[in-house]
């Protein structure tokens, strides 16, 4: 029987996954400082795990801004030209 073509891949378990391990559980808690040494590793709480989008902020804000910037050009050519 031949493997999947989606685990022959080398970062095919680098992709955003949902469901979490435990000890990537225990991590965030810690991090969000939710958790204390003391507690169970049974029956965890649940953790928000969101997809982060980075880069797209700041793509669109350049975007942005170059709009502005061509907007203002305009404006101040055309006053040049009317003087």
């Amino acid at each position: 029987m031949s493997i999947d073509r989606s685990l022959k891949i080398k970062g095919a378990l680098a992709r955003h996954r949902n469901v979490l391990t435990r000890a990537e559980r225990v991590g965030k808690l810690k991090e969000e400082e939710r958790w204390q040494e003391d507690d169970s590793v049974f029956g965890l709480p649940k953790v928000a795990h969101r997809k982060s989008h980075a880069g797209r902020k700041a793509k669109e804000g350049i975007e942005k801004a170059g709009e502005g910037e061509a907007a203002a050009t305009g404006t101040a050519k055309a006053e040049q030209t009317e003087s």
